[in-house]
């Protein structure tokens, strides 16, 4: 049999893994060794070389962007489609486990799925059922305890109030939240992972089924990988099951959500005949780049180890510049931007990280100034826009009437005369009743318990409902929904909205349209084509792909810089407290996931990468007078160059790797000074340069104030 297109495009470390027997696999993948063409590869290999069926994979991935792209792959080198593959994120393969299995999952057929913000109105709606403030119970904070419970899985029942008070009631709300949810026939997202853990480990003859079914489980990003996400796992596996895993320790930075790196330690553990295959040879970075990562990371103690590697050259030093202050930082990374775009290079090759989404204003301004389109990365994404939440809940109302989220959510929109006393009685009647807000709105209506204006209003919006139930269930999809979006009066709505950005959202409803075209019907499903769209939406509302933009500079936060890369990279704001945080620096596993994080941010750099610190800061309102970050200290001498601009006031210099040009003089940024007047200070900040020179000084009695050096006669301390 000819393998050579499986195993030719391979390195020796790539090959071992494809073609490890079978038995569980434990792949350690660095930063840029093509763990993604490993999964890919090693599919490929087990229908073609071993002869595996493709009804015995199930391959997980951790966003849609990354299943299409594995699909995509895997059938350029079969050459047959992958249609009937449960290749998926865990949500969306927990989601088509519940569908075919609803009744033994105990749901309803025709369940629909909430998103983050709909499952935080149902939050804010209990606590006005209980008349609980919500200055003292926090929604998102509940919305939050919620979540993390059914991660951990953990029903109302299961969890331990500790003896106090304040987290009893968390619980009596989970549980209530859990009622509510059952009435209205809706699912959160961590609802899906549980129901589907519970739904096998309660159905012994539907777990052994699946287990003979899915003999071979391949789990991309392992590392990032939950408490129930690996339950589920080690349940489908059994003793039977052969886990195929790919991960990197270290690059685990998702901590504040969830993930376990511990999954990865635990993984021989749970499967003693576990063969190791480490990929180590990076195709991504410059070889200093990649010594400065190794460095850095080899300070954690809780590693699996490995050392990246590149047959590549060494390339450029790393550059370090410390700023005065953050516009400083900002003006020195646009001009280094524009000097790099100047040089024929793509805007959209350039990446500015940092550790907050605040630091993202002052490089925002200055790139506005100095007119360089950018992106800021992880803004709002297409199923997240609010005129299509208000054209998706109008067609989940017509799947499902008993949607109390999509209620809430459009029963006044557009404005049709339904006011906050007239939803307060609806919601009144369903708590007493035991109904879903739909229901209750008919009651009230036929008791006439309402004003005649109020009650015209609120019958019209159940008819309008009812009548696009009618008048489009035959309708294809695509027509469905833009009739829905026409005849609901979103269209006229939106467009309302300013020119151009009524213009913009009235487009976002017609490519909705495009969407509902582009759906493909899961032929396990006997769900209607709009349940299969509105589940397919809720799905995608939740990964984090990106849209297309112009040619841009990109602008994001550490955390959303994770697989992708870039040839040139500025990492600013490397001062304790903030890179490392604040909230990590005394806590040894914060700690190590801080620096993890900034493993992740050098390597994302290809050719060239700046490190960026301020000797003073203005965040959150605050002046910050910062140290540079443990991190910069932890990189070798010989790798880095201090970037220092010529002038008449000397800085700190944080590290002499090499000598440095500059003019001399005798005060120092950072410097404490005396004047005659003002008292003791300390020099903040300086511009210009020979008689004209000027220093910012921060007076203990005088406040700040600017003083040019030759007349201010300062006296050193």
């Amino acid at each position: 049999m000819d393998v050579t297109e499986i195993i030719d495009p391979l390195n020796e470390a790539q090959r071992e893994a494809v073609t490890a027997p079978h038995r569980p696999t434990l792949v350690l993948a660095g930063a840029g060794s093509g763990k993604t063409r490993v999964l890919v590869h090693r599919i490929a290999w087990l229908i073609r070389v071993d002869g595996v069926a493709p009804q015995q994979l199930f391959a997980v991935t951790f966003t849609n962007k990354a299943a299409a792209e594995m699909r995509q792959r895997i059938e350029a080198l079969l050459g047959f489609p992958t249609r009937h593959f449960w290749i998926g994120t865990f949500h969306g393969l927990a989601h088509r486990l519940l569908r075919i299995h609803w009744r033994e999952a105990r749901l309803a057929e025709g369940f629909q799925i909430m998103d983050s913000a709909d499952q935080l109105r149902m939050v804010r709606r209990l606590l006005r059922d209980l008349q609980l403030d919500e200055n003292e119970w926090d929604p998102k904070e509940i919305q939050w305890f919620i979540n993390a419970q059914k991660d951990e899985g953990l029903r109302p029942e299961r969890v331990d109030d500790d003896g106090n008070a304040g987290r009893r009631q968390m619980i009596d709300l989970y549980a209530r939240y859990e009622k509510a949810c059952a009435e209205s026939s809706v699912v959160d997202f961590a609802e899906l992972l549980l129901r589907a853990l519970e739904l096998l480990r309660e159905n012994s003859e539907l777990l052994a089924q699946y287990r003979e079914r899915f003999r071979h489980l391949l789990v991309d990003e392992f590392q990032d990988t939950n408490a129930i996400q690996y339950d589920w796992l080690k349940l489908l596996a059994g003793s039977t099951g052969i886990p195929f895993v790919v991960g990197d320790d270290d690059q685990s930075i998702y901590r504040w959500r969830g993930a376990r790196v511990e999954n990865l330690f635990s993984f021989q553990k749970h499967f003693p005949a576990t063969e190791v295959v480490r990929l180590e040879q990076n195709y991504r970075s410059t070889s200093t780049i990649l010594k400065a990562a190794n460095e850095i990371i080899s300070h954690n103690s809780s590693r699996l180890g490995k050392n990246l590697w590149t047959e590549g050259e060494s390339g450029e030093l790393i550059k370090l510049y410390a700023a005065f202050n953050e516009r400083d930082e900002a003006d020195f990374v646009i001009n280094r931007i524009t000097d790099f775009i100047n040089q024929g290079n793509a805007r959209s090759d350039v990446a500015v990280l940092y550790r907050s989404n605040a630091q993202s204003r002052v490089f925002e301004e200055t790139l506005l100034a100095a007119a360089i389109p950018y992106r800021v990365y992880g803004g709002l994404r297409f199923f997240e826009r609010a005129e299509i939440k208000d054209a998706l809940a109008y067609l989940r109302l017509i799947a499902n009437r008993d949607d109390d989220p999509s209620f809430e959510r459009v029963v006044n929109t557009p404005t049709r005369g339904i006011g906050a006393r007239t939803m307060d009685a609806v919601r009144e009647c369903a708590r007493e009743t035991g109904t879903s807000l739909w229901r209750a709105a008919g009651s009230i209506i036929a008791n006439d318990v309402l004003p005649k204006r109020s009650s015209k209003a609120l019958w019209a919006f159940l008819s309008l409902l009812d009548r696009l139930d009618t008048e489009t269930r035959e309708m294809p999809l695509h027509d469905q929904v833009r009739e829905v979006t026409r005849a609901s009066g979103l269209i006229a709505h939106h467009g309302r909205d300013g020119q151009l950005a009524g213009e913009a959202k009235v487009e976002n409803l017609e490519e909705l349209v495009s969407a509902a075209q582009g759906v493909i019907q899961d032929e396990e499903s006997d769900l209607p084509p709009l349940a299969e769209f509105l589940s397919y939406a809720v799905l995608e509302s939740g990964d984090a792909q990106a849209d297309d933009y112009e040619d841009s500079v990109q602008l994001m936060t550490l955390h959303s810089a994770k697989g992708l890369e870039f040839p040139l990279v500025f990492l600013s704001g490397l001062e304790d407290g903030l890179f490392p945080h604040q909230r990590s620096i005394t806590d040894a596993k914060g700690l190590e996931e801080e620096r993890r994080l900034c493993y992740v941010g050098l390597t994302r750099a290809q050719q060239q990468i700046y490190l960026t610190y301020a000797e003073q800061r203005r965040l959150y309102g605050k002046d910050n007078y910062g140290t540079p970050s443990r991190f910069i200290r932890e990189i070798p001498d010989e790798l880095m160059e201090e970037v220092r601009p010529a002038m008449s006031v000397s800085r700190p210099v944080y590290r002499r790797s090499r000598p440095v040009q500059m003019e001399a003089s005798p005060v120092k940024l950072g410097q404490r000074v005396r004047h005659g007047k003002f008292g003791d200070g300390v020099v903040l900040n300086s511009e210009g340069s020979g008689a004209h020179a000027r220093v910012q000084v921060n007076f203990e009695n005088g406040g700040t104030k600017w003083l040019v050096l030759a007349y201010a006669n300062l006296e050193l301390m």
